[in-house]
């Protein structure tokens, strides 16, 4: 039953639609509840809970399924626990219980992007790899389009239990579909992953303890001195320091963006979902475009492009502001229902264009990049890693531009962040040697 390969690849698309929509529809819909409770800071904390566990739990769940080779059963638990965790969302109060159980749920769904990346990568083997990546780089991508579009509408239709009993509805929903994957990383399914796992004793064909796998999972997150040369390959340990500071930026300023645009540039709350999703709805079809460029230009163009473009993203979100509320573009001031002036739906709509192109640009650089240089049964542990850099800046960032904001106002903080990104450009222009082998594979997104 569902084995057919257009089955699987529904059913991996379904579990990623799901799961990304899921995990957008909560932080959009509490960053804005916890605004009208509380302080900007205290919205930057919905997203530095989540990051923190995403920063924490990614490496370790990718480092599990490479060890064990069964991603589907990664999946199914992770997948289970994190359903788990937002259901008691519905009848939460205050600030601090839901930004609690924001954390939670983080650490469950952390597993899906570097284990669905193994899964993708697999089943599209070597000569569809790039296809079936960019299949996967799609559904990613409109998931967070439509959890974001989602927010606006179902923010002003629906009370807060109801919103987010969707949460997770949509995370049982990507659990069952992911239940009904055939797991190509499986060994006892001959897959290819599973040829790098620990056997106990020794032994071919004895199924590793739960003490063995534990010591290896440990082994491989917190390596000997003399085993961490795979870090120096083409400078990939300074693509996890760059991704981190330029995370700082972007995480930061988009912790704060919803009610940033309800509150103080004025649009509508379904605009401000319209808004969010187009940033998303752009990486679509960019994923497809910039993937073949990567193949074609080579990693690290794409990757300082993307990390420049993010500080200009954050310009451009500090310059919405400045039209006046009743500007209009060409003379038109634009419909009541916008909420604020027209001009200002267009500078705030073009600065989330510019994160799509961005954003698509800089991660279909990184994550080919890693790919690249990923030793064999490595690679999604190094996805992992990657999740680790964001999780770091989404830790840092939030806090750090949510203080800001508190002190001199949402512009001027999102101005300031924008030199982190800058930076994280320069860093990589300097440090990374291009990694693009001859007949180069395209790799998929996984955030």
């Amino acid at each position: 039953m569902f084995r057919s390969v257009r089955s699987q690849w529904a059913l991996l698309a379904t579990a990623a639609v799901a799961r990304f929509g899921g995990g957008v529809l909560m932080g959009t819909a509490m960053a804005v509840y916890v605004g009208r409770e509380g302080s900007p800071l205290a919205v930057s904390a919905v997203a530095t809970a989540y990051f923190a566990g995403l920063m924490l739990a990614s490496p370790f769940w990718g480092a599990l399924a490479d060890v064990t080779g069964r991603s589907r059963a990664v999946l199914i638990v992770t997948g289970t626990l994190a359903t788990l965790s937002a259901a008691p969302l519905a009848i939460a109060d205050g600030v601090w219980v839901p930004v609690g159980l924001r954390g939670l749920y983080a650490v469950f769904a952390a597993g899906f992007a570097p284990v669905a990346l193994t899964i993708a990568s697999e089943r599209g083997g070597a000569e569809g790899r790039g296809r079936s990546l960019g299949g996967f780089n799609s559904a990613r991508s409109g998931g967070f389009a439509g959890g974001q579009f989602g927010a606006g509408i179902l923010l002003g239709a629906v009370a807060r239990p109801e919103l987010y009993l969707v949460v997770a509805g949509l995370s049982a929903l990507s659990t069952l579909a992911a239940a009904f994957l055939v797991d190509p990383t499986d060994p006892d399914a001959g897959g290819g992953v599973g040829d790098e796992t620990v056997a106990a004793d020794g032994g071919p064909d004895s199924a590793p303890t739960r003490t063995e796998l534990l010591r290896e999972v440990r082994h491989r997150l917190l390596p000997a001195a003399g085993e961490r040369g795979h870090f120096r390959v083409n400078g990939l340990r300074w693509l996890y320091v760059a991704l981190a500071v330029r995370n700082v930026t972007v995480l930061g300023v988009m912790a704060l963006i919803a009610p940033y645009l309800v509150d103080v540039v004025g649009v509508a709350e379904p605009v401000m979902g319209a808004l969010l999703a187009a940033n998303h709805g752009t990486q679509v079809g960019a994923m497809y475009l910039l993937g073949v460029a990567a193949d074609r230009v080579g990693r690290k163009p794409l990757i300082v492009v993307g990390m420049a473009g993010s500080g200009a993203f954050t310009i451009l979100a500090a310059a919405a502001t400045v039209p006046a509320v009743g500007a209009g573009v060409l003379g038109a001031a634009g419909p009541a229902w916008l909420g604020t002036g027209l001009a200002r739906v267009a500078v705030a709509g073009g600065a989330l264009f510019v994160l799509g192109i961005s954003y698509s640009a800089m991660t279909t650089g990184a994550v080919a990049f890693i790919g690249d240089v990923a030793p064999t049964g490595r690679e999604s542990e190094l996805m992992g890693l990657r999740s680790t850099a964001k999780g770091l800046g989404g830790v840092v960032g939030p806090t750090l531009v949510g203080g800001a904001a508190t002190l001199a106002g949402y512009p001027a903080a999102f101005a300031l962040a924008s030199t982190l990104a800058f930076a994280a450009a320069g860093l990589v222009g300097l440090a990374l040697v291009e990694s693009r082998p001859t007949g180069g594979r395209a790799v998929a997104a996984d955030d």
